[in-house]
């Protein structure tokens, strides 16, 4: 007899390990999903994730309008990457290319390692390290926030508006925006609309006066679209990065033989974060829309029905990866989709990998000893499903 399927993403049990959840999921075709008006296809298994992802004709990024209880502010009507299809998704992510070359990348090493090295210094001189609040937090957002050409002293505002923003995620279908969320749009987009303004008449070197230069001149964007747009870097920027180091840190320190190894050989860091995506990333699920009825794995999805994208699911599918709910740093192949799959492959992906390395070197090099505080922890993780992070994870450093 086939496991039930349960999926609720309201329920903070769920959030807390949705693993348990998927393997149903993983053992057939998309499960088709009725809520009243609304239709979802679970997508788990990897062979199907990887084939509709990479099937924008069918799977749209382009989703429908929002519903009127949804609060949106300065950004009504917006569009950005993650929401566009081709033509419109080639122009715009071209805009931002030239800022993500590996080349660029290369170039933010040495002021990623100046950053890392200042906030452990602080951790050193108080002898605790919570690595969310005093690394994970920080470190991703600061830099994000200089790509931005954002003073660096708005840096912890920056940071609460992205997570109050993205906690709106958990909000049940239906029920008001909760004011603290609203309050977050509008500060968010009053500031961004000051910068745009301001760099029209003093352009930097940064990308928002790259992205007003592209605006002014006529290309794709409306202003509505360039405000999205900001603000996407911003959130998308930081917000996974941050997850990675936290869950990737919270994995590493639940299996101490996995964490011994790349104690003694930083060389290994760059697989075990590749292991870290894989095991439990920073990204549980993205949403695709069909747009009429489409075949998948065994499935019809009907036309208008919310295709979720489980990418964390299709992580762990035994038909791609050999014991997949043990944690191996040395995993060879590991070809996960923690970063996505198709046209839509996350752009910041290679500075997510260099900003998790480096942050793991520096700790490791600073604390050699590095542990958990409490192995027994029960993690708190914040509000948003689709994006998951921990609140908190204290360690010990001596």
């Amino acid at each position: 007899m086939a496991a039930e399927v349960y999926f609720n993403i309201w329920d903070p049990e769920f959030r807390a390990n949705p693993y348990v959840h998927y393997a149903p999921l993983l053992a057939g075709p998309p499960h088709i999903l009725n809520m009243g008006p609304m239709t979802f296809a679970l997508v788990a298994r990897y062979a199907d994730v990887t084939a509709a992802l990479r099937d924008h004709e069918h799977f749209s990024s382009v989703g429908p309008p929002p519903p009127p209880q949804a609060y949106q502010g300065r950004f009504a009507g917006s569009r950005n990457m993650l929401g566009s299809d081709p033509p419109q998704h080639s122009r715009l992510r071209r805009l931002v290319s030239r800022d993500f070359t590996p080349r660029r990348i290369r170039d933010l090493e040495p002021r990623i390692r100046e950053i890392a090295k200042e906030l452990l210094d602080k951790v050193e001189a108080k002898r605790t390290f919570d690595v969310m609040a005093d690394l994970a937090n920080v470190l991703p957002v600061t830099v994000i926030a200089e790509m931005l050409g954002v003073p660096p002293e708005l840096n912890a505002k920056f940071k609460h508006w992205s997570d109050t923003i993205i906690g709106g995620d958990n909000n049940v279908p239906g029920a008001p925006q909760p004011a603290e969320s609203i309050r977050a749009i509008d500060e968010l987009g009053d500031y961004f609309t000051a910068e745009i303004d301001k760099r029209r008449s003093n352009p930097g070197p940064d990308l928002v006066s790259a992205l007003v230069a592209a605006h002014d001149e006529g290309e794709v964007m409306s202003a509505a679209d360039l405000l999205s747009f900001v603000t996407l870097l911003l959130v998308a920027g930081n917000e996974t990065t941050t997850n990675l180091i936290g869950n990737g840190t919270l994995a590493l320190g639940r299996h101490p033989d996995q964490f011994d190894a790349p104690k003694r050989n930083p060389a290994m860091l760059p697989r075990a974060i590749e292991e870290m995506l894989r095991y439990d990333g920073p990204v549980q699920s993205t949403v695709r829309f069909t747009k009429e009825p489409v075949q998948l794995g065994g499935s019809e999805i009907p036309a208008g029905a919310f295709a979720l994208m489980i990418v964390a699911a299709a992580n762990r599918d035994p038909a791609q990866f050999k014991n997949p709910e043990r944690f191996d740093i040395t995993r060879d192949p590991n070809e996960h989709v923690a970063f996505g799959e198709g046209i839509h492959f996350c752009i910041g992906a290679p500075l997510a990998r260099m900003e998790a390395r480096i942050a793991f070197e520096a700790m490791l090099e600073r604390f050699p000893r590095l542990r958990l505080k409490d192995p027994a922890m029960k993690p708190t993780y914040k509000g948003s499903y689709f994006l998951r992070g921990l609140e908190s994870l204290p360690v010990a450093i001596d």
